[in-house]
Protein backbone atom coordinates (compact mmCIF):
# COMPACT_ATOMS: atom_id res chain seq x y z
CA UNK A 1 0.00 0.00 0.00
CA UNK A 2 1.05 3.44 -0.98
CA UNK A 3 2.25 5.78 1.90
CA UNK A 4 -0.63 8.66 2.61
CA UNK A 5 0.16 11.96 1.63
CA UNK A 6 0.83 14.43 4.25
CA UNK A 7 -1.02 17.53 4.01
CA UNK A 8 0.95 20.53 4.64
CA UNK A 9 1.14 21.48 8.28
CA UNK A 10 0.72 25.19 7.74
CA UNK A 11 -1.67 25.50 4.56
CA UNK A 12 -2.94 28.64 3.54
CA UNK A 13 -1.94 30.05 6.01
CA UNK A 14 0.47 33.65 6.15
CA UNK A 15 3.82 33.96 8.27
CA UNK A 16 6.44 36.95 9.30
CA UNK A 17 9.51 35.66 10.02
CA UNK A 18 11.98 38.54 11.60
CA UNK A 19 15.60 37.81 10.96
CA UNK A 20 14.59 35.58 8.43
CA UNK A 21 17.69 36.20 5.80
CA UNK A 22 20.13 34.07 7.11
CA UNK A 23 20.93 31.03 10.16
CA UNK A 24 17.58 29.97 11.89
CA UNK A 25 15.78 32.52 10.67
CA UNK A 26 15.91 31.56 7.29
CA UNK A 27 15.59 27.73 8.22
CA UNK A 28 12.01 28.38 9.62
CA UNK A 29 11.09 30.57 6.62
CA UNK A 30 12.04 27.73 4.38
CA UNK A 31 10.17 25.04 6.49
CA UNK A 32 7.32 27.19 6.86
CA UNK A 33 7.09 27.26 2.97
CA UNK A 34 7.35 23.53 2.54
CA UNK A 35 4.94 23.47 5.22
CA UNK A 36 2.18 25.27 2.48
CA UNK A 37 2.64 29.16 4.08
CA UNK A 38 3.14 32.60 2.64
CA UNK A 39 6.13 33.57 4.00
CA UNK A 40 7.41 37.23 4.73
CA UNK A 41 10.99 38.07 5.77
CA UNK A 42 11.66 40.75 7.82
CA UNK A 43 15.41 41.49 8.28
CA UNK A 44 17.78 44.55 8.17
CA UNK A 45 20.08 43.32 6.31
CA UNK A 46 20.72 42.93 2.44
CA UNK A 47 18.12 40.76 0.58
CA UNK A 48 19.14 37.32 1.24
CA UNK A 49 18.98 34.51 -1.32
CA UNK A 50 16.07 32.54 -3.35
CA UNK A 51 13.93 32.08 -0.46
CA UNK A 52 11.04 30.07 -2.58
CA UNK A 53 8.22 32.58 -3.07
CA UNK A 54 8.97 34.59 0.28
CA UNK A 55 8.32 38.35 0.30
CA UNK A 56 11.61 40.39 1.37
CA UNK A 57 11.31 43.60 3.72
CA UNK A 58 13.78 45.02 4.89
CA UNK A 59 13.13 46.16 8.43
CA UNK A 60 14.76 47.29 11.92
CA UNK A 61 12.54 45.37 14.47
CA UNK A 62 13.62 48.51 16.80
CA UNK A 63 11.51 50.87 14.64
CA UNK A 64 7.71 51.01 15.44
CA UNK A 65 7.31 53.18 11.96
CA UNK A 66 8.88 50.49 9.88
CA UNK A 67 7.57 47.85 11.53
CA UNK A 68 4.02 49.30 11.20
CA UNK A 69 4.33 50.02 7.37
CA UNK A 70 5.59 46.25 6.67
CA UNK A 71 3.01 44.97 8.89
CA UNK A 72 0.35 46.79 7.02
CA UNK A 73 1.79 45.81 3.80
CA UNK A 74 1.51 42.06 4.57
CA UNK A 75 -1.71 42.14 5.37
CA UNK A 76 -2.64 44.11 2.20
CA UNK A 77 -1.16 41.84 -0.19
CA UNK A 78 -1.72 38.95 1.84
CA UNK A 79 -5.30 39.67 3.54
CA UNK A 80 -4.26 38.27 7.00
CA UNK A 81 -1.42 36.98 9.12
CA UNK A 82 -1.50 33.76 11.19
CA UNK A 83 1.93 33.44 12.57
CA UNK A 84 4.62 36.12 13.56
CA UNK A 85 7.91 34.20 14.33
CA UNK A 86 9.63 36.72 16.76
CA UNK A 87 13.88 35.47 15.72
CA UNK A 88 15.71 39.11 15.21
CA UNK A 89 18.52 39.07 17.32
CA UNK A 90 21.95 39.83 18.04
CA UNK A 91 24.85 38.85 20.06
CA UNK A 92 27.00 40.08 22.36
CA UNK A 93 29.71 38.33 24.43
CA UNK A 94 30.78 40.88 27.71
CA UNK A 95 30.55 40.57 31.03
CA UNK A 96 28.29 43.35 33.11
CA UNK A 97 31.45 45.91 33.46
CA UNK A 98 32.85 45.30 30.16
CA UNK A 99 29.87 46.29 28.09
CA UNK A 100 29.56 49.85 26.38
CA UNK A 101 26.37 50.94 27.27
CA UNK A 102 25.00 51.59 23.81
CA UNK A 103 25.44 48.06 22.79
CA UNK A 104 23.63 47.08 25.82
CA UNK A 105 20.77 49.27 24.76
CA UNK A 106 20.99 48.13 20.81
CA UNK A 107 20.66 44.06 22.07
CA UNK A 108 17.79 45.21 24.14
CA UNK A 109 16.15 47.00 21.23
CA UNK A 110 16.63 44.40 18.67
CA UNK A 111 16.10 41.25 20.83
CA UNK A 112 13.34 42.40 23.31
CA UNK A 113 11.89 45.92 21.89
CA UNK A 114 11.52 44.18 18.85
CA UNK A 115 9.48 41.28 20.25
CA UNK A 116 7.14 43.70 21.51
CA UNK A 117 6.78 45.97 18.44
CA UNK A 118 6.09 42.98 16.18
CA UNK A 119 3.74 41.71 18.36
CA UNK A 120 2.10 45.02 18.79
CA UNK A 121 0.97 45.61 15.12
CA UNK A 122 0.46 41.97 14.49
CA UNK A 123 -1.88 41.03 17.64
CA UNK A 124 -4.76 43.20 16.30
CA UNK A 125 -4.62 41.54 12.71
CA UNK A 126 -4.71 37.75 14.35
CA UNK A 127 -7.94 38.58 17.06
CA UNK A 128 -11.01 37.34 15.61
CA UNK A 129 -9.55 34.33 14.09
CA UNK A 130 -6.98 33.24 15.82
CA UNK A 131 -3.23 32.79 15.65
CA UNK A 132 0.54 32.01 16.57
CA UNK A 133 3.35 33.38 17.88
CA UNK A 134 6.83 32.18 18.48
CA UNK A 135 9.62 33.67 20.12
CA UNK A 136 13.28 32.75 19.67
CA UNK A 137 14.84 33.11 22.67
CA UNK A 138 18.03 30.94 23.84
CA UNK A 139 19.53 28.27 26.02
CA UNK A 140 20.84 31.20 28.04
CA UNK A 141 17.62 32.70 28.72
CA UNK A 142 17.14 29.29 30.91
CA UNK A 143 20.24 28.78 32.29
CA UNK A 144 23.58 30.70 33.45
CA UNK A 145 26.27 31.31 30.71
CA UNK A 146 29.13 33.32 31.41
CA UNK A 147 30.28 36.30 29.56
CA UNK A 148 27.05 37.42 28.20
CA UNK A 149 25.18 39.60 30.42
CA UNK A 150 23.00 41.86 28.00
CA UNK A 151 22.45 39.06 25.42
CA UNK A 152 21.09 36.23 28.41
CA UNK A 153 18.80 39.28 30.14
CA UNK A 154 16.93 40.09 26.85
CA UNK A 155 16.38 36.41 25.92
CA UNK A 156 15.56 35.53 29.89
CA UNK A 157 13.27 38.53 29.16
CA UNK A 158 11.40 36.97 26.74
CA UNK A 159 10.59 33.77 28.12
CA UNK A 160 8.82 35.83 30.63
CA UNK A 161 7.01 37.97 27.95
CA UNK A 162 6.18 34.98 26.29
CA UNK A 163 3.73 33.72 29.07
CA UNK A 164 2.63 36.86 29.78
CA UNK A 165 1.43 37.12 25.82
CA UNK A 166 0.05 33.41 26.42
CA UNK A 167 -2.15 34.54 29.55
CA UNK A 168 -3.08 38.15 28.04
CA UNK A 169 -4.61 36.99 24.31
CA UNK A 170 -5.65 33.35 25.30
CA UNK A 171 -9.00 34.41 25.04
CA UNK A 172 -8.51 35.66 21.22
CA UNK A 173 -7.19 32.32 20.34
CA UNK A 174 -3.75 33.42 20.37
CA UNK A 175 -0.91 31.08 21.30
CA UNK A 176 2.69 32.50 22.30
CA UNK A 177 5.42 30.07 22.68
CA UNK A 178 9.06 30.17 22.77
CA UNK A 179 11.94 28.42 21.73
CA UNK A 180 15.05 28.16 23.31
CA UNK A 181 18.19 26.94 21.07
CA UNK A 182 21.03 25.32 22.19
CA UNK A 183 24.59 26.38 20.55
CA UNK A 184 23.69 26.27 16.76
CA UNK A 185 25.65 26.53 13.24
CA UNK A 186 24.72 29.90 12.54
CA UNK A 187 26.44 32.97 11.27
CA UNK A 188 25.79 34.22 14.81
CA UNK A 189 28.22 31.55 16.13
CA UNK A 190 30.88 31.85 13.80
CA UNK A 191 33.45 33.88 16.23
CA UNK A 192 33.36 30.65 18.22
CA UNK A 193 33.36 27.94 16.00
CA UNK A 194 36.47 29.36 14.15
CA UNK A 195 38.31 27.80 17.50
CA UNK A 196 38.41 24.08 16.89
CA UNK A 197 39.29 23.46 21.07
CA UNK A 198 36.03 25.63 21.40
CA UNK A 199 33.86 24.12 19.43
CA UNK A 200 35.11 20.90 20.85
CA UNK A 201 34.35 21.91 24.69
CA UNK A 202 30.65 23.42 22.89
CA UNK A 203 29.86 19.92 21.57
CA UNK A 204 31.11 18.24 24.66
CA UNK A 205 28.80 20.65 26.78
CA UNK A 206 25.19 18.86 24.87
CA UNK A 207 24.65 15.64 26.09
CA UNK A 208 23.74 14.23 22.13
CA UNK A 209 27.29 15.02 20.75
CA UNK A 210 26.65 17.53 18.76
CA UNK A 211 25.65 21.55 18.39
CA UNK A 212 22.25 22.28 16.58
CA UNK A 213 21.62 23.29 13.23
CA UNK A 214 19.41 25.94 12.17
CA UNK A 215 16.83 22.86 10.63
CA UNK A 216 16.81 21.05 14.15
CA UNK A 217 15.09 24.52 15.46
CA UNK A 218 12.95 25.17 12.39
CA UNK A 219 11.53 21.38 13.03
CA UNK A 220 10.24 23.32 16.38
CA UNK A 221 8.97 26.44 15.33
CA UNK A 222 6.56 24.78 12.64
CA UNK A 223 5.34 22.35 14.88
CA UNK A 224 4.70 25.25 17.48
CA UNK A 225 3.14 27.54 14.30
CA UNK A 226 1.29 24.59 13.60
CA UNK A 227 -2.36 23.35 14.40
CA UNK A 228 0.06 20.26 16.39
CA UNK A 229 0.37 22.29 18.75
CA UNK A 230 -3.10 24.12 19.11
CA UNK A 231 -3.27 22.70 23.17
CA UNK A 232 0.65 24.49 23.88
CA UNK A 233 0.65 28.14 24.74
CA UNK A 234 2.99 29.96 27.25
CA UNK A 235 6.23 27.56 27.07
CA UNK A 236 9.67 27.80 26.69
CA UNK A 237 10.85 24.67 24.65
CA UNK A 238 14.23 23.84 24.82
CA UNK A 239 15.74 22.40 21.48
CA UNK A 240 19.20 22.22 23.13
CA UNK A 241 20.84 18.60 22.86
CA UNK A 242 20.51 18.09 26.73
CA UNK A 243 22.59 21.66 27.07
CA UNK A 244 20.17 22.71 29.77
CA UNK A 245 18.99 19.40 31.77
CA UNK A 246 22.80 19.31 33.49
CA UNK A 247 26.06 19.16 33.16
CA UNK A 248 27.19 15.61 31.29
CA UNK A 249 30.08 15.03 32.44
CA UNK A 250 30.64 12.12 35.14
CA UNK A 251 31.30 13.31 38.41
Amino acid sequence: MPEPVRAPLLDGKVAIVTGGASGIGRACALAMAREGARVAIFDSGAEPGPHGDAAFYAVDVASESQVREAVGDVVARCGRIDILHNNAGIALRHPVDAEEEDAWQRCMDVNLKGVFLCSKHVIPRMVGRGGAIINTSSVTGIVGVRNRAAYSASKGALVALTKNMALDYAAQRIRVNCVCPGFTRTPLADALLRDPEKERRLVNMHPLGRLGEPEDIANAVVFLASDLASWITGQALAVDGGFSAGRPEDI
